[in-house]
């Protein structure tokens, strides 16, 4: 329990940065479950012994991180954890039925297709396209959800004149790496990704319930064949208050460019 625990004052690691971490042992150890709310500055100041300025450091450090959240007049809850989005460096994620990422948050992941039609291929996207494939495209649009609750919508859009297969799939069960793969001219080889912070559209507010002009990662997905060709072209807009983007960065050892 947080009122058996002790903070060390002859120790040079600050005082917050102890009692954060504190906070946070108990957090992970059940002590303090997804919604409950945690001591009051008040109850934390006599607990430790500790200034208010020491006990609101920690607290708003474990906010900003997402790790609590406020509620005017009433306390400092346990937020849910954010999703980690492995997205940025791999192809599986959100094409995968059982998404690893939100598993590991502690929650259920499920797909519901929006809709999976022959449309025009918008004109933007038919230039990645050699021209006798460009007209129309097979569009599948889904929203993914974590414990029932909308956290991104993806539209992809794929070349109707290798990809019409598609149309007999159920994309509630099968991710779309995975049907692509049962042809080797559409099975993706290479990605090509770019993200972007931008505001919700009144898209976002409708399919993911967010409020309009709230932060949204925007995802750019281009998949290549072996053969180079574009095989995928989505876009999927993630909601910036469930998840965060998680980058793993190797540096060379032989390099003298530590800095």
């Amino acid at each position: 329990m947080l009122q058996e625990k002790q903070l060390d004052k002859s120790i040079p690691v600050p005082l917050y940065f102890q009692l954060k971490k504190l906070i946070l042992e108990e957090m992970e150890a059940g002590t303090f479950p997804v919604g409950s709310m945690i001591p009051t500055e008040n109850e934390l100041i006599e607990m430790f012994g500790i200034s208010r300025t020491t006990v609101r450091q920690a607290i708003t450090e474990l906010v900003q991180e997402g790790k609590l959240y406020r509620i005017k007049s009433k306390g400092t809850f346990v937020s849910k954890p954010k999703i980690d989005q492995d997205y940025v460096r791999r192809a599986q994620s959100f094409n995968a039925p059982n998404n690893e990422e939100i598993i590991r948050s502690g929650r259920v992941p499920s797909t519901e297709v929006i809709s999976l039609s022959v449309v025009q291929m918008p004109q933007h996207i038919a230039k990645f396209y050699p021209a006798s494939s460009s007209d129309r495209a097979v569009c599948l649009y889904r929203k993914r959800c974590a414990d029932g609750k909308p956290i991104v919508r993806v539209i992809t859009y794929l070349p109707i004149s290798s990809c019409s297969y598609v149309l007999e799939h159920d994309f509630m069960k099968e991710g779309l790496h995975e049907v692509l793969a049962l042809h080797e001219d559409t099975r993706v080889c290479r990605i090509s990704r770019t993200c972007e912070a931008i505001p919700a559209d009144l898209a976002d507010v409708e399919i993911l319930g967010v409020k309009q002009g709230s932060p949204i990662h925007f995802f750019t997905n281009i998949g290549y064949n072996s053969r180079g060709e574009v095989i995928e072209y989505s876009n999927a807009y993630c909601r910036g208050d469930q998840s965060r983007l998680h980058f793993e960065i190797i540096l060379d050892q032989n390099s003298d460019e530590h800095s």
